[in-house]
């Protein structure tokens, strides 16, 4: 609903809302149908504003998902996951996950981001960076080769718009600064010093 179709919406209710707080019990027909006319108009505004189709269940993650009628929220799909959590927590079993050997104790929620086992070995990379008045900030494709790293800083310096500063970061378990070309200063970024 955009925002000219929600101001027209709300203007026609507040018209029958005023309507509402005026009919008595000897409202003349007349007024009845202008009532009527008015309900038509919101009526149709709220046709006009609804885009999507009628949700069919009362769940906000599947609105239009398939239909359970015995479950709460009508939604199929979360009844089925509420079902299996039910399921397996009064058999004593867990969603399948990693199978631990016999000297390992038992993982009972795998981890989002893996056990120490799983990661891969850091690998050593080169990062060309360049100071941007504030920051230093990533400046081309991480090299696995030094030499290839730094032919790429010496082209970038003899662009045709190179950065005040570079510097080549090596990356392997921890970072370290190997070379810096040019002197990083620190720009203000508000115009007249920030007076």
């Amino acid at each position: 609903m955009n925002h000219a179709q929600l101001t027209a919406l709300g203007r026609a209710l507040r018209v029958l809302g005023e309507h509402g707080e005026a009919l008595t019990a000897t409202t003349p027909d007349a007024q009845l149908y202008e009532v009527k006319a008015d309900l038509r108009r919101a009526l149709d505004l709220l046709e006009e504003s609804v885009s999507s189709e009628v949700p069919s269940t009362r769940c906000p993650e599947h609105p239009n998902g398939p239909v359970d009628k015995d479950a709460p929220d009508k939604c199929l799909l979360c009844e089925t996951r509420r079902r299996t959590a039910r399921r397996s927590q009064l058999n004593g079993t867990f969603p399948r996950g990693r199978s631990a050997a016999p000297e390992e104790p038992l993982v009972r929620t795998p981890s989002r981001y893996g056990v120490r086992a799983d990661r891969p070995q850091p690998q050593q990379r080169w990062l060309p960076e360049m100071w941007t008045g504030q920051a230093w900030q990533l400046c081309g494709t991480p090299r696995r080769d030094r030499q290839e790293a730094e032919q790429y800083l010496a082209a970038q310096r003899r662009g045709s718009r190179p950065a005040m500063a570079y510097r080549l970061v090596h990356e392997f378990t921890d970072y370290e600064v190997l070379r810096i070309w040019g002197e990083p200063v620190r720009v203000d970024i508000e115009p007249m010093g920030n007076v």
